[in-house]
């Protein structure tokens, strides 16, 4: 069975940093694609931050780059989500997820495997 975990997620003034964490067991974890997504009330969840299988190749969304950075632990199984100068709109339910192969990879179509989700808040 596959288990999704996600930590770290919090409550934040605007400009201070979190660091999210991402434990995925069940499946063979450098074999998948992994992200981070979020969803704030009232919107759809939008991707975040990826990282293909061996950590070659990260992407993020315009409008988290140059602020947050994603990496991977292959040995631990854990994906790491480093957020620094946080804003207010990046208040959200923060989810992890796992995709063998998926098409866009900013998209959440394709991900198989999904956590519960964090809440990161962020107060101006």
């Amino acid at each position: 069975q596959v288990q999704v975990v996600e930590s770290g997620g919090g409550l934040v003034q605007a400009g201070g940093s979190l660091r999210l964490s991402c434990t995925v067991s069940g499946l063979t974890f450098d074999e998948h694609a992994v992200g981070w997504f979020r969803q704030a009330p009232g919107k759809e969840r939008e991707g975040v931050s990826c990282i293909t299988r061996t950590g070659g190749s990260t992407y993020y969304a315009d409008s988290v780059k140059g602020r947050f950075s994603i990496s991977r632990d292959n040995a631990k199984n854990t994906l790491y989500l480093q957020m620094n100068s946080l804003k207010p709109e990046d208040t959200a339910i923060y989810y992890c997820a796992a995709g063998r192969n998926p098409p866009r990879i900013l998209f959440p179509v394709g991900y198989n495997y999904w956590g519960q989700g964090t809440q990161v808040t962020v107060s101006s």
